[in-house]
């Protein structure tokens, strides 16, 4: 940039972002791989990035240019957006760095300072029980450590600099702080994903933007609609998905106390598919109708647009059903509102299913690799239609996600048990009581139900490496229980003979043996065999799950 502003604006943080945002694209791939446990489920790259690729997509859509606007917006994007636990924390440190600016046309450089310390503040706020050693600590450390450095004289391009050194220092000292990390030879994968967000906005200062793959990205999936399906001969069979995103405006209504229902009652007068809720002071909603324009007309008595997208359905009608699914947007009507429904989370139609039948009112698919996000949570809030909703992520990538969901969603009680695995998750389903009619009680127990049981996962090895004394070597098949690794063997049936040795299923009373897509009858038999004969005294219950990443999820009590 030839010449830097002194103070920075809408524009110029759009622009940083975008490009912070092309950069860590550009490497997500990189940081998938900072896995601890060197299995294919590498996910933080992914989920940072779908993090901040939401948030850009609604501060694009923000036409005032103010720089408190443009946070906001962005904020919004990435809460909605947030998925796996460095996701979440990274929509965090932006959601308190808009706090910090937020009525700021402009920002100087001290203000912008206290704005990241707010963020960092926010971020650390967001997790329990923080660990230092991660993406936490690289942004606190590089706060704190450039802080003490500016003075008067300093600029922009001096201050970004000097913060993305102080990142890039802490990084490389996250592997002293976290045993875990040193022992795998690794870096923290979070750290180093918020390290290339902001080499984006230095380069961007410099006026070496990054943000030209996320215009790449956009256009190719427009370029993927086939016009040709409606002409001038077409007859509207299908009618338009139409969503939006409405500001309630003080001017026009009682924004606190208005109650999306306003809106719901009315989109069943005119359309399907309905999926409407309240974020602060923003409706986000979905309808399937014929006549948008009276979606547009209605909704504006309350507010203004920060976006709309209306799609005639005829376009895509021979891949709806199958994009919907993958889009998220397969939303039914709302139920008829009860007191107690169940959410949780699976991976593969097998385990779906089995989920369902245990009792969960609604199952989100997602899990390693394919983390869902805060807004496939509040979906799924809003799908159950209850007072009271219990949360099981069984995963815990997952549970900082489902808990930012409930903080955001207003139209019931949401409660999230903590359950960090498939096993948990199964045993917690399989021991639901709704009938005691009381919700501390009922949280209560769902609590104490995943204690009792132990959860092994056999996967393929991607590198080779040491965790907790294994000797890991790649392609082979390593056993392991959450953060535990126990043993690693050339075969995945081997493997899960060992880890059950390990788990001892020989003094156990239930096997629920879980296996995955591309588990053979023949590796099933193994398994079982196996069992039968080291501990013939242990039911075994065997499900085709259709999990990938694990061949086998074997959850014992």
């Amino acid at each position: 940039m030839e010449q830097i502003k002194k103070e920075i604006d809408g524009a110029l943080f759009e622009r940083l972002v975008l490009s912070g945002a092309g950069r860590l694209q550009s490497k997500v791939q990189e940081v998938n791989d900072l896995n601890v446990f060197p299995i294919p489920d590498g996910d933080t790259g992914e989920n940072m990035f779908l993090t901040i690729k939401g948030g850009v997509d609604s501060m694009s859509n923000e036409k005032e240019y103010t720089l408190s606007a443009k946070a906001k917006a962005l904020s919004n994007g990435m809460l909605l957006n947030a998925r796996g636990n460095s996701g979440v924390i990274l929509s965090q440190l932006f959601f308190g760095l808009a706090e910090g600016l937020e009525g700021l046309e402009t920002a100087t450089i001290p203000e912008f300072e206290n704005a990241l310390a707010l963020g960092v503040k926010r971020a650390y706020s967001s997790v329990v029980k923080p660990v230092e050693g991660t993406i936490l600590t690289v942004a606190r450390e590089a706060v704190e450590h450039t802080t003490v450095k500016v003075n008067e004289n300093t600029d922009w391009l001096d201050f970004f600099r000097g913060f993305l050194d102080e990142m890039k220092k802490s990084l490389e000292h996250t592997p002293e702080l976290l045993h875990t990390l040193k022992e795998s030879g690794v870096i923290d994968s979070g750290g180093a994903g918020l390290v290339y967000i902001m080499e984006g906005f230095y380069k961007a200062l410099k006026g070496e933007d990054y943000a030209g793959e996320l215009a790449v990205t956009s256009a190719s999936n427009n370029a993927s609609i086939d016009f040709s399906k409606f002409n001038e001969n077409s007859v509207m069979e299908f009618g338009y998905c139409t969503e939006l995103l409405l500001q309630l405006q003080s001017s026009k209504t009682d924004v606190e106390n208005f109650s999306v229902d306003t809106v719901i009652s009315f989109l069943e007068t005119i359309g399907e598919s309905i999926v409407a809720f309240k974020i602060g002071t923003v409706i986000k909603m979905h309808v399937h109708t014929m006549t948008p324009y009276k979606v547009l007309e209605f909704c504006q008595q309350y507010g203004e647009y920060l976006s709309v997208k209306i799609e005639n359905m005829t376009l895509q009608h021979n891949e709806s059903v199958k994009e919907d699914e993958e889009d998220g947007l397969n939303i039914k009507v709302k139920r008829a509102r009860r007191k107690f429904a169940v959410v949780t989370v699976a991976s593969g139609q097998g385990l779906i299913d089995v989920f369902k039948e245990l009792g969960a009112d609604e199952v989100i698919s997602g899990g390693q690799t394919n983390n869902p996000s805060s807004e496939d949570f509040i979906k799924a809030f809003d799908e159950v239609n209850a007072d009271y909703v219990f949360v099981l992520p069984n995963n815990g990538n997952i549970v900082l996600t489902a808990k930012q969901a409930a903080e955001m969603y207003k139209d019931s009680d949401i409660r999230v048990i903590e359950s960090k695995n498939i096993g948990q998750g199964y045993s917690a389903l399989s021991m639901l009581d709704l009938t005691s009619d009381d919700p501390d009680a009922i949280q209560e127990q769902l609590s104490e139900d995943i204690k009792g049981v132990t959860t092994g996962m056999v996967s393929i090895a991607v590198r080779s490496t040491t965790v907790n004394g294994v000797q890991i070597e790649k392609d082979n098949y390593i056993g392991f229980t959450d953060h535990t690794m126990h043993v690693c063997e050339p075969t995945n049936t081997e493997t899960a003979c060992k880890l059950l040795e390990k788990l001892d299923i020989a003094n156990k009373s239930f096997l629920i043996l879980v296996c995955g897509i591309e588990t053979s009858e023949e590796e099933r038999a193994i398994v079982e065999n196996y069992v039968s004969e080291v501990a013939p005294d242990v039911e075994v219950y065997t499900i085709d799950g259709g999990q990938d990443v694990y061949d086998f999820i074997m959850i014992v009590e």
